[in-house]
């Protein structure tokens, strides 16, 4: 698949998986504990069940377009040629979070695009929360109050609202990336939530300076630049999708 492709229509048709996704994944929400990955990092059998459903959805979807998803690749399973496009797949972003029962775990797909998020669904299943965007200007969040558009802020006079980690984080570092800048608040937040804050205008900045992986961001930063944002590398560089191992530098994210 080398041609133009209707986002608008794909994004309608990945919303309702990654939302089945959630559902699977709350299954397991509260009675479930973790297992070890190779790299030490924790997996639930909600993982397993959201992967479960995304994967199968999108390869009938797209069948054209490989699909990278975070399980399959701690197990050796990734295609080793992805092309131009490709989707990137987090069943369950936040395990941590998923754990200590705090709501704050999203299912996240995104679709890349020549090393850019062109599409995004990020859903917080414990919130009742669905953030998707694609075209510029197309950024919604959908919950209990029903759907509406979402965009980023202007940075209020009082200085930024920073937005970081839960369960990650280096404070010396923080301290010093936002040194010289005027910092009205810091909120913390886990997983992905953390960019959609920020296109929701919640937010202003997010420093990442720690380890990610692609599939950690990829779907918030595409609900993010359909929102106005944008997510820089600490060096003000593009930030692209691809790289070998699909490991992150750090970066920026930020609205207005």
């Amino acid at each position: 698949m080398s041609g133009k492709l209707d986002l608008n229509a794909l994004l309608a048709a990945v919303r309702p998986i990654a939302e089945e996704a959630g559902r699977a994944a709350m299954r397991f929400y509260g009675v479930t504990e973790a297992m070890e990955k190779a790299d030490g990092s924790p997996v639930t059998a909600a993982d397993q069940a959201a992967e479960d459903i995304i994967l199968p959805a999108l390869r009938h979807l797209t069948p054209e377009i490989p699909v990278i998803s975070e399980e399959e690749s701690s197990k050796g399973l990734s295609p080793d040629v992805i092309g131009r496009r490709f989707w990137l797949v987090d069943p369950l972003d936040g395990t941590k979070e998923f754990l200590s029962g705090n709501g704050e775990f999203t299912v996240n797909i995104a679709l890349i695009e020549d090393g850019v998020p062109v599409l995004g669904v990020v859903v917080v299943p414990a919130l009742g929360q669905t953030y998707a965007g694609a075209a510029p200007g197309s950024a919604v969040v959908a919950d209990a109050a029903g759907e509406r558009g979402i965009c980023v802020r202007a940075i209020p006079a009082e200085g930024l609202t920073v937005v970081g980690s839960r369960s990650h984080g280096d404070a010396a570092a923080m301290e010093a990336f936002l040194a010289g800048r005027r910092v009205a608040a810091f909120r913390a937040a886990g997983s992905s939530l953390k960019l959609c804050l920020i296109a929701r205008g919640e937010a202003d900045l997010y420093p990442r300076l720690g380890t990610t992986m692609e599939w950690d961001i990829a779907a918030g930063h595409a609900v993010l630049r359909a929102a106005g944002g944008r997510v820089r590398t600490l060096e003000g560089g593009e930030f692209r999708y691809g790289k070998a191992g699909y490991r992150n530098p750090h970066f920026v994210a930020v609205g207005g």
